[in-house]
């Protein structure tokens, strides 16, 4: 019985930690994935690095991204970190 007592601010902590880390930790790269797969031709985008470009085409695993001077640019999808309406 002491042992689980002893055990109980532990327990307390990790449950606090899940629920200000972990859990919305999931839920931003659930949304993440979820507008990565959403992408298509002519959406405005943000890279991760901060590239701001139209997208010109894509596959299951890349993007072609046009920026401002024409230029295309191959990136991959998990590199678009949110698209600008």
């Amino acid at each position: 019985m002491d042992t689980l007592i002893g055990l109980l601010p532990i327990i307390a902590m990790f449950g606090v930690m899940w629920f200000f880390i972990i859990r919305p930790a999931q839920k931003r790269q659930k949304a993440t994935a979820t507008m990565q797969n959403s992408l298509k031709r002519g959406d405005h985008v943000i890279t991760v690095g901060g590239l701001h470009g139209t997208i010109d085409a894509l596959d299951d695993t890349t993007v072609f991204i046009t920026v401002a001077d024409g230029t295309r640019l191959q990136f991959e999808k998990v590199a678009i970190g949110r698209v600008v309406e």
